[in-house]
């Protein structure tokens, strides 16, 4: 059964996401089949006025039976508004709870899995997939439940009504199951390559709208323009083809009943021509056929509505099922008190998709000392800094601090010891004081103060339309590459973190300001280890120690001095700095 249908294990894990809500589910059905019960009562209650018309000359069964339609339809109503209020509901409590438990699964995945996948891929997911499921959860379901139960319930009528015509009527019902079958079969990878490219699409409109500034930088609309059409084109030619099965199969299922209809009609009127056949038990037979008809021309619709639905699904399980590879361990304890003892040993690593970037790394990090890692692009710098926080996990050897494995200790203990500054710094759509407490939103007033001084970015908020309580535009767009960066800083340094990671932290920051931020780090780093992924002199100068990495080993370490007599790979560096730094001059002084 697997094998004839992959999408089958897709489809049963949807419907465990009914599981919370399966009270209401049972209710939606019993209302949706109280709705049919009435309408088969209504049409046979009409076949008995037509009889009550022909054979009575007074009206007063008719006005009972008429009433009695009346009440009937008021039920039928009734009905029907209480399934819609209850499986409206439940669709949305299916599309909260997937959204929550895709969104909590993308917060505990590990850096790597975003090293491999695309954001727009991603929020495609979290939206598009997630709409068709929650419609075919919610509504899709219960129709599919109410459809059946009317077909099941008015053939087995039609039978106890009349069985030749019964059997007239359902002759084509093995060609329709065959059809419906058959559709369902050639429109699952349709439907999930539609689904696929409409990530696409949302990818590459998610990246020029993050990077529209590159985009007008280089004046290249025209050219995104043309690659964003050309993954329009490709959900289009897939969309064609999806609408091309369409166009076929649901006019075949819904030409199908038709027959059907046209036989009742055509046997039943000879039938009641020769007296073998009551007038209103053929009215109400034809009746009953109608409501049947309406199901099973539904039944293409309803199974390529289920087809996208699990298409959906196996999008949204891919990111539900990926291995989590930095997790708490069964056994993590909180990280013990400590003056921030880091000890690389033996510590290796490799990207999955990628060859080793560290191999056989041993260092110790004295407490309180400022180590600098300097290398060149591509050295292992950043990767090494990203080990202690677990970020990812070393493939051999171990990471301890004050003596503890940092697998051992829980990933927010571990986080909360650590504060640390990226070279990009991500600054959210908030006020800066929220942007400051992002790691401690507890924190006082004096605190936030006292960071921002620490960071050198005490002065440029004050000057904000509203001081701390300024909304910034999202990614910080509305302030400059160092003012970010300060207040990334004052972010890091607000946690009073055991341990300090500088990512070339003032890389975006001019001359004058880097000067300011390094008084404001010296401060910081006081009794504090930190690492500093270091690629500036300026930035190097503030450093104990200096650990060169090249091709992911340390090839050299010792203070500036030393390497200086020691290491090629530092003196080329240096010199490289050096000739960076008098180009800087230069410009500055032909601008002056």
């Amino acid at each position: 059964m697997a094998a004839s249908h992959p999408y089958l294990r897709t489809f049963v894990r949807l419907l465990g996401f009914l599981r919370p809500y399966r009270w209401s589910l049972a209710v939606s059905v019993v209302l949706a089949v109280g709705s049919q019960v009435a309408a088969v009562a209504i049409a046979f209650l009409t076949g008995d006025a037509l009889q009550s018309a022909v054979e009575s000359q007074d009206g007063r069964s008719l006005w009972a039976i008429a009433l009695a339609v009346l009440l009937v339809g008021l039920a039928r109503a009734l009905f029907m508004v209480g399934r819609r209020l209850i499986s409206g509901r439940q669709a949305l409590g299916v599309e909260y709870d997937m959204r929550d438990a895709v969104y909590a699964k993308l917060l505990r995945l590990s850096f790597g899995f975003y090293d491999r996948h695309q954001t727009g891929q991603l929020m495609s997911r979290a939206t598009i997939d997630l709409q068709s499921v929650r419609f075919f959860l919610g509504y899709g379901l219960i129709f599919f439940f109410q459809h059946v139960v009317t077909i099941v319930g008015v053939t087995i009528v039609l039978f106890v009504v009349e069985w030749r015509l019964a059997l007239a009527a359902t002759a084509f019902t093995p060609v329709l199951v065959f059809l419906a079958y058959r559709y369902s079969r050639v429109s699952h990878p349709v439907l999930r390559d539609v689904q696929q490219r409409m990530a696409d699409v949302a990818t590459v409109a998610e990246e020029n709208i993050v990077g529209v500034h590159v985009v007008k930088s280089f004046a290249r609309e025209r050219n995104e323009l043309a690659k964003f059409a050309d993954r329009t084109e490709r959900v289009f030619e897939r969309s064609i083809e999806a609408n091309r099965q369409r166009a076929i199969y649901v006019p075949l299922l819904s030409f199908l009943p038709l027959i059907a209809q046209a036989t009742v009609l055509l046997f039943g009127g000879r039938m009641v021509a020769n007296g073998t056949l009551g007038l209103n038990d053929f009215f109400t037979f034809n009746v009953l056929v109608l409501m049947l008809v309406m199901p099973l021309r539904m039944l293409g619709m309803w199974i390529g509505q289920a087809q996208r639905a699990t298409a959906s699904g196996e999008r949204i399980f891919e990111v539900i099922d990926e291995s989590e590879d930095v997790t708490d361990a069964p056994e993590a304890r909180e990280l013990p008190p400590g003056d921030g003892h880091v000890v690389f040993e033996g510590a290796s690593f490799a990207y999955a998709q990628g060859g080793t970037v560290l191999d056989d790394i041993d260092l110790v990090v004295e407490p309180g000392l400022t180590v600098a890692l300097i290398g060149h692009t591509g050295s292992g710098k950043t990767t090494l800094a990203s080990l202690v926080p677990r970020f990812y996990d070393v493939t051999s050897g171990r990471v301890t601090i004050d003596g503890v494995d940092v697998r051992d200790v829980r990933l927010a203990a571990l986080r909360r010891s650590i504060g640390i500054v990226a070279q990009d710094p991500f600054l959210f759509s908030a006020t800066v004081r929220e942007n400051i407490t992002f790691g401690a939103p507890d924190a006082s007033a004096d605190e936030v103060v006292r960071a921002a001084r620490l960071a050198q970015a005490h002065e440029f908020i004050e000057e904000l339309p509203n001081g701390y309580d300024t909304v910034i535009g999202e990614r910080g767009i509305t302030l400059s590459g160092g003012q970010r960066q300060r207040i990334a800083i004052a972010r890091a340094l607000i946690l009073d973190p055991r341990i300090l990671i500088l990512d070339d932290a003032t890389a975006s920051v001019d001359a004058t300001t880097e000067a300011r931020i390094r008084l404001g780090l010296r401060e910081a780093m006081k009794g504090r280890t930190t690492l500093i992924v270091a690629h500036r002199l300026s930035t190097i100068a503030l450093a104990d120690e200096l650990v060169v990495l090249d091709r992911g080993r340390i090839a050299a370490r010792g203070t500036q001095a030393e390497l200086l007599e020691g290491s090629p790979v530092f003196r080329e560096i240096y010199e490289h700095g050096l000739l960076e730094r008098e180009f800087a001059e230069r410009v500055e002084a032909a601008g002056a």
